[in-house]
């Protein structure tokens, strides 16, 4: 039985623990409110890029740039997005389960994975599974020219045909209890396919030819939804983080008054008991 030195003790790591808890939760709260602003800011205008750009397209022929052509998939590239770091629920399990079903489920000859994020790369690494490249420690200083190197890598393997299709695995930010798991296709762009037809008409006026236009365009357009995804995750990991902590917190708080109640039973159960020593002791002299 334990005695009343170790219930303090443990007691007393637990208090430990849930000041750090705390502290960890106040962080994340913090960054969240910075990755929040950066997400709101960034988000209309990646969506509207992407609206062009396949406006842009559905007038133009297929192979008229590259990163556009479709070809027979038997080569996918999955690009996941975890976090660097754990402590936060379920956010890593989550994408990295999801991640397995979708590389089972996909009846392509070669699959092959691009982790982004520590906790994905290092997992995948100890299966033995097919990664070409990999970007880890980003988010802890995350800036736009990580979604240019991705971004780069991915249309350098596409175009020499290394891969046919290219999709995205990451958790679209709702709130901070509340993320999505997306699975999105990057490459080639998807195309635009209009519900009515008639609605479009007339074609349009292209200045300079459509090849330049296409050249800076579709660039421009996977690195800024490369920079929407890391946005994307990245909020939606604070927030993760930020409600397993206080989560972590509210359960410190439990075992501390079950801990606090154990050790007053404890040491009442003692204090009876030596008392009864006592009185037992007495009437024994007595005779």
């Amino acid at each position: 039985m334990a005695t009343l030195r170790d219930i303090k003790r443990r007691i007393a790591s637990v208090r430990s623990t849930q000041q750090i808890t705390k502290a960890m939760k106040m962080v994340a709260a913090a960054k969240l409110r910075k990755a929040q602003n950066r997400l709101v800011s960034t988000r209309p205008y990646a969506h509207e890029m992407l609206e062009v750009l396949r406006h842009v397209t559905l007038r133009l022929h297929k192979r008229a740039h590259p990163l556009l052509e479709s070809r027979r998939v038997h080569k996918v590239l999955y690009v996941l997005v975890t976090a660097d770091r754990g402590l936060c629920g379920g956010f890593n399990s989550n994408l990295i389960r999801r991640c397995q079903s979708e590389l089972e489920q996909n009846p392509a000859k070669s699959r092959m994975l691009m982790p982004v994020g520590r906790k994905g790369y290092d997992f995948f690494r100890r299966r033995n599974a097919t990664i070409p490249a990999h970007f880890i420690d980003l988010f802890n200083n995350l800036e736009f020219h990580h979604a240019k190197a991705i971004a780069a890598k991915l249309m350098q393997m596409y175009t020499d045909k290394q891969v046919d299709q290219v999709l995205v695995i990451y958790n679209e930010f709702k709130s901070a209890v509340q993320q999505k798991i997306v699975v999105e296709q990057l490459l080639p762009i998807p195309p635009l396919e209009p519900e009515n037809p008639k609605r479009y008409p007339v074609g349009f006026l292209f200045e300079p030819h459509p090849a330049k236009l296409l050249d800076q365009l579709c660039p421009l357009n996977l690195n800024t939804q490369i920079w929407r995804i890391l946005l994307e995750s990245n909020a939606s990991e604070c927030g993760a983080r930020m409600t397993a902590m206080e989560s972590a917190s509210e359960n410190a708080e439990d075992m501390i008054k079950e801990l606090v109640l154990f050790y007053n039973k404890t040491r009442q159960a003692a204090i009876t008991n030596e008392l009864n020593e006592i009185v037992a002791g007495a009437n024994a002299l007595r005779g």
